[in-house]
């Protein structure tokens, strides 16, 4: 049994707490903020996240999947509104499989609640970590309600606190990469109530999208930007323009405008993400993305599943070959998945109202009904199966290729449906 620091009490803190608490080591949880289940810690978050199967493997394995299954509502597809309101469709796959949506709130209450259960795991919340000595394990902490600080020895420390993460930090001090790049966009939460009956205002089953190229999210700066919006005026005449049936939706837009931050979003690459067999990062604060893939969590929980499968792999007292082996294998995945969260940013804010990438759309699932075995199309790739990062980033780059000549056949729009077009596709995957 090892005693184990986990820095962190979010979605992947609590989860790995879990796994290392059945494998029967004492865990201890340290959280800057409050109890979310006693407090509303995350005011102006809004925006739900999505388990895809990478998730829920982990869930699984983990032994907690059917106390998330309890809070959870199946997505089959994209909703787009277009200016004039018009909604078209997109499943996320052929047989119309579903990802699941959930508030990140309520997902963070249930999963500090079932690493509660075990009695090997002890939750400390407002503990804001200071500083941690990466050579013995010692965790230096500050009290946010007492103003105590107090140093905790662990044999081993797990960074669990995000993307600001203040154990990545001391990593910074030696020989270590770290990249930090914010992209040209901010964004706010504008949450749309239920009306008077309960009900959703719009089909829950489906993840709405006004794509407007530059401001599926707000850029920072430029023509379209917060910036320009300074009152209820500007507010209201900029939705009037672009997001005219979103406003009947919206009764207290103004109030939710002005009243959330705004915020900007980062993609962060770093490594090696272990020291010797004491400190490793773990999601967000190894590898955080933006969220339009919608796989940060799943990626952070793939992370503690396959920490855990090298547990069994190697044992609970080899944490030094166990910490280097959890690098090698996560850490190309992280960046992979950077790749790929930027890629699906460019598909939503461009791409899904566009007729060509909605006629690839219907190629591509045609070739995968007729040819399962050949052709999965890379959204499939990332939300359903348990194919690495790195190698769905290498797989859709060979699949661009190819349909950029099948899009360029004369004619493809009449005859995308024919033997010839299969042919072609068929062929150049040779």
């Amino acid at each position: 049994m090892k005693n184990i620091t986990i820095v962190g009490g979010g979605l992947v803190g609590s989860l790995l707490a879990v796994f290392l608490a059945k494998r029967g080591h004492q865990v201890n949880v340290f959280e800057r903020r409050p109890d979310p289940r006693k407090t509303n810690v995350y005011a102006g978050r809004s925006i739900n996240l999505v388990v895809s199967h990478r998730g829920w493997t982990a869930l699984k394995a983990a032994g907690v999947h059917e106390a998330v299954e309890r809070i959870v509502v199946p997505v089959h597809a994209r909703m787009t509104h277009d200016r004039d309101g018009k909604l078209t469709r997109l499943p996320y796959s052929i047989d119309e499989r579903p990802i699941h949506s959930v508030s990140r709130g309520e997902l963070n209450k249930v999963m500090l609640s079932e690493a509660e259960r075990f009695p090997n795991v002890k939750l400390h919340f407002d503990h804001r970590c200071t500083g941690v000595h990466l050579d013995t394990g010692t965790s230096m902490f500050h009290n946010e309600v007492t103003g105590e600080a107090s140093a905790v020895p662990a044999d081993v420390v797990f960074g669990s606190d995000g993307a600001p993460s203040a154990v990545r930090q001391e990593f910074m001090k030696l020989r270590f990469n770290f990249s930090q790049s914010f992209i040209e966009h901010d964004y706010k939460e504008i949450a749309f109530p239920s009306k008077p009956d309960g009900t959703p205002q719009m089909d829950p089953h489906c993840l709405h999208i006004w794509p407007r190229r530059f401001f599926l999210f707000m850029p920072h700066e430029g023509e379209y930007c917060f910036g320009q919006i300074k009152d209820e005026h500007d507010l209201l005449r900029f939705f009037e323009e672009h997001f005219r049936d979103a406003i009947p939706m919206l009764p207290d837009l103004a109030e939710q405008y002005f009243r959330n931050p705004q915020s900007n979003l980062a993609i962060i690459r770093c490594g090696p993400w272990n020291h010797k067999d004491k400190v490793a990062l773990i999601g967000d604060a190894a590898h955080a993305i933006v969220p339009f893939y919608g796989e940060g969590m799943n990626a952070g929980y793939e992370d503690c599943k396959v920490l855990n499968e090298l547990l069994n792999q190697h044992g609970d007292d080899n944490w030094g070959v166990v910490l280097d082996a959890y690098n090698r294998a996560r850490k190309p995945n992280g960046d992979a998945i950077a790749d790929l969260s930027l890629r699906n940013f460019v598909e939503m804010r461009d791409l899904v109202a566009d007729p060509r990438f909605i006629l690839r759309k219907k190629i591509e699932g045609r070739l995968q009904a007729r040819h399962p075995g050949k052709w999965l199309p890379l959204y499939s790739q990332v939300k359903f199966s348990d194919i690495e990062y790195k190698d769905a980033w290498k797989e859709g780059l060979r699949q661009d290729r190819i349909m950029e000549q099948v899009l360029a056949m004369p004619g493809i729009e009449e005859k995308w449906e024919s033997e010839e077009v299969e042919r072609m596709a068929l062929g150049l995957l040779e």
